[in-house]
């Protein structure tokens, strides 16, 4: 509500001469289900993401952004969507999930503006596709094993890399060989098309390719979550963004390390990577400006708040 009549005010002084500046009025992003929305309302008007400055006033931009892709960086997307709707009411915003691959080839056939991804386009598509295609590294996200809060309770709070790459592969199966209770260990993975998969087969179990346990797969990451939360003896991975403190699940330690934003800034913790968001080319205004908005200093707060990391902040920027 206080940005809302800020923003009015800020309307009416421009409109009578006294300040140069740009106006706000509220309005809803077009977007499908955020598991970011609670964050977004407790953070509300105390964020100054709400505040951030555009080269358009919200009369002069209109159009429509519509992205698909990684379930990773859906969060952020849904929320920049709900800041940047305030600035631009006129401009409505779809963004889906489906998983990187999916993002990547949706925005190659045009279907959509952007594609979401957590990896590079050339690893999920063919060269010709992947070259048509404009990256935009929008921010860092780290990824965290998650298991069972059973399995935690009984001892498991840390593991190696090699125990790590154990148990994903399915060379290990009862959490008893590594310190746990004698309890099946229940794998909830990724379906090959996933980029957070990519990305922790890469950075977590250094290349391995981690064994798919079909009957309990999915591409959506906050599905992946509840599966592991309803599912004795489990463990899966998602993004930091999504370890909400009533996620219901605990995170594990790789070597001694723990998964947080902090431990990615200073090079510490392994398993992290840039999201890209994919244009066909250059994109539209429109399209730019969501684009400027969620990389902008005055977003870079909010994005930190949802767990996901500011690329300048990377003490480590390769692998």
């Amino acid at each position: 509500m206080k940005r809302k009549i800020m923003a009015l005010v800020m309307t009416a002084i421009v409109a009578t001469g006294m300040l140069a500046g740009c106006g706000g009025n509220s309005g809803s992003g077009s977007t499908s289900g955020s598991s970011a929305g609670s964050t977004s309302e407790s953070a509300g008007s105390d964020s100054s993401a709400s505040g951030a400055s555009s080269n358009s006033t919200a009369e002069e931009l209109s159009g429509t952004v519509t992205a698909a892709g990684s379930s990773a960086l859906k969060p952020l997307a849904d929320d920049a969507a709900e800041y940047f709707n305030e600035l631009h009411p006129d401009v409505s915003i779809t963004i889906d999930a489906g998983g990187s691959g999916q993002g990547l080839q949706q925005v190659a056939d045009g279907t959509v503006d952007i594609g979401n991804s957590d990896v590079a386009a050339d690893e999920k598509l063919d060269a010709s596709q992947a070259e048509g295609l404009v990256d935009h590294q929008v921010c860092v996200i780290t990824m965290a094993p998650i298991i069972n809060p059973d399995v935690a309770e009984a001892g498991v709070t840390d593991l190696t890399k090699d125990q790590l790459i154990s148990v994903f592969t399915g060379e290990t199966t009862n959490w008893s060989e590594v310190g746990g209770p004698d309890e099946d260990i229940i794998l909830i993975t990724r379906p090959e098309s996933s980029g957070t998969r990519a990305t922790f087969e890469k950075y977590a179990l250094d290349g391995n390719k981690e064994a798919s346990n079909t009957s309990m797969e999915t591409d959506d990451s906050g599905v992946l979550l509840q599966n592991v939360k309803d599912t004795k003896g489990a463990i899966g991975y998602v993004a930091l963004s999504y370890l909400t403190e009533d996620a219901g699940v605990s995170t594990v330690a790789i070597d001694g390390v723990e998964p947080t934003l902090e431990n990615t800034y200073n090079g510490t913790y392994p398993v992290w990577t840039y999201e890209h968001m994919y244009t066909n080319g250059e994109p539209s205004e429109v399209v730019q400006a969501f684009l400027d908005y969620i990389m902008s200093d005055d977003y870079g707060s909010r994005m930190e708040e949802l767990g996901y990391g500011v690329s300048s902040k990377m003490t480590v920027t390769e692998h």
